[in-house]
């Protein structure tokens, strides 16, 4: 298991603040030195402007990195006063954020192909390592999931970054099967030839992926989501209930093993 990096404060500056889907925004930050540190999986705290009652940050994986710009591309979905307040940042705005924190994916020596399976927001970290599957010619299944049409993102970028396939649900039937992202992923490993499986999305799903992934004898991580108060080990408010006690998701996650985690 890899050494998870210290979380250092960077300051950034807004490059662009859009709504890609209903409720959903890309945010881009120019962030020189985070963007050459960062890893897949990996993820910042950023301290959003607008309240001076909230003390908290705001704890968000990213979706892609360009060292050579100098920017960190963050996908996120409006959900509380302060992704509400991060929406309303627009170009030129200014903050600070800790990061990279937490220990990102860990993908099997000599895997030659990977299911990743993403439900809601939590397309970005998966997106994230297919460009790094896809970069290191391993191949890989997607399934994604959504409440609805309106809600999907990242399906044309898996499928430019090369998907042998790519399994849509949402829960209303608006696009692709009706159901949940957990069918089609468990149909594909029952048929077998997969060497790793990421997820990350609503617990019970992951769940769901984690006890696929077992029965199939396929190693699989999850990615997962707490309330990261502080964002470097010390507020103990992130804690997850594994096999080895309670560990805390800003440093030994957000990316675990399943079978570690108790479900």
């Amino acid at each position: 298991m890899p050494t998870p990096s210290p979380a250092r404060k960077h300051t950034f500056t807004v490059v662009s603040n859009d709504e890609i889907a209903d409720g959903i925004f890309s945010l881009v930050i120019s962030a020189p030195e985070l963007a050459r540190a960062i890893k897949p999986g990996q993820f910042v705290n950023i301290a959003v402007p607008g309240n001076a009652m909230s003390l908290l940050r705001v704890p968000l994986s990213y979706e892609s990195a360009d060292p050579e710009a100098g920017t960190v591309t963050i996908w996120y979905a409006v959900v509380g006063d302060g992704t509400r307040r991060l929406s309303q940042m627009g170009a030129g705005s200014t903050s600070d954020l800790l990061g990279p924190g937490g220990r990102g994916w860990t993908v099997p020596e000599g895997c030659g192909r990977a299911l990743l399976v993403a439900g809601g927001i939590g397309v970005p970290p998966v997106l994230c390592l297919a460009r790094e599957l896809a970069s290191a010619g391993i191949a890989f299944d997607v399934c994604l999931g959504s409440a609805t049409a309106g809600k999907l993102v990242g399906v044309e970028d898996f499928k430019r970054l090369g998907a042998a396939s790519v399994s849509i649900c949402t829960d209303d039937g608006s696009e692709g099967h009706c159901g949940f992202c957990t069918d089609p992923a468990s149909e594909l490993l029952a048929q077998g030839g997969y060497g790793y499986v990421a997820t990350c999305g609503p617990e019970p799903m992951m769940a769901k992926v984690a006890a696929a992934s077992a029965d199939a004898g396929v190693p699989c991580e999850a990615s997962l989501e707490r309330m990261m108060s502080c964002g470097f080990g010390a507020c103990a408010t992130c804690a997850v209930e594994t096999t080895g006690g309670m560990k805390g998701a800003c440093m030994c996650g957000p990316v675990f093993d399943a079978k570690e985690v108790v479900w």
